[in-house]
């Protein structure tokens, strides 16, 4: 089960597969023919990148059973979905920082994220498949109190949009099945989620032949699956960890 990561190491941009404490460089394109080489650079030596540098992220709302219980919510008929601004992008171990025009809450939100291997459009659940490349872990960090601020209008973009807001990595994991896999996110030191990805609406593959209708869907490109329950606030100083064994850790300190 190959752990893809994307590093700087020397100023130099590199990417390669995790093994132990270090990483075996490939070369080419990570998703459609990477080449191994003959390179290997102790982890710690390097740091780490976003594993992919996506177009955009598609990201669920109410795609839990268990959350659209505790709220109350209809089980959507169809995914619901918001995109996540590209400036927001962070890595493992950058800081999550809070925005200077904003005063509210802040909250963690554990998530499975799906990386796009290949441009799709239009793409039936049996071809969705051979879309996937991996899996990875996502903090979709949210101004919460902005969210329906306006009562004439849900601010999902701005909300959720803020630089630093969209933390995913360390790694994305291939060869995983995600029905297995659990999601977990510890808030220094306290678990605060805990949920199954079997508690799922829209599964992975149903995930991307779905949102493949409405818009074409990039390579590298990533969709956020949605949490469940247990989301919460951040206070600065606070560490948060989403933790999804198969795949990884994904650790970032806010301020």
């Amino acid at each position: 089960m190959p752990l893809w990561a994307r590093v700087i190491h020397e100023g130099r941009e590199c990417f390669g597969t995790v093994d132990g404490e270090t990483i075996l460089l490939y070369e080419g394109d990570m998703l459609a023919d990477p080449r191994p080489t003959r390179e290997s650079i102790p982890l710690n030596a390097a740091r780490l990148l976003t594993p992919i540098n996506p177009s955009k992220m598609v990201a669920l709302v109410d795609n839990y059973r268990a959350l659209v219980a505790k709220l109350n919510h209809a089980v959507p008929a169809e995914p619901l979905y918001f995109l996540k601004a590209n400036n927001s992008f962070i890595a493992g171990g950058d800081t999550i920082r809070a925005p200077r025009s904003y005063t509210g809450k802040i909250v963690y939100e554990g998530e499975l994220g799906i990386v796009i291997g290949k441009r799709c459009a239009a793409v039936s659940e049996t071809d969705a498949a051979s879309c996937i490349f991996g899996y990875t872990c996502i903090n979709d960090v949210t101004a919460i109190d902005i969210l329906n601020k306006d009562p004439g209008f849900a601010q999902w973009t701005r909300a959720k949009g803020f630089d630093t807001f969209g933390v995913f990595g360390p790694v994305i994991a291939t060869g995983v099945d995600p029905a297995k896999l659990i999601v977990k996110t510890i808030l220094n030191g306290q678990e605060r989620q805990n949920y199954p990805l079997s508690d799922v609406i829209f599964e992975p593959v149903r995930l991307v032949s779905l949102i493949s209708q409405d818009m074409t869907l990039e390579a590298g490109d990533v969709i956020a699956c949605g949490t469940s329950v247990g989301v919460g606030s951040m206070k600065p100083g606070s560490t948060v960890s989403i933790v999804i064994d198969g795949i990884g850790t994904l650790t970032n300190r806010f301020e």
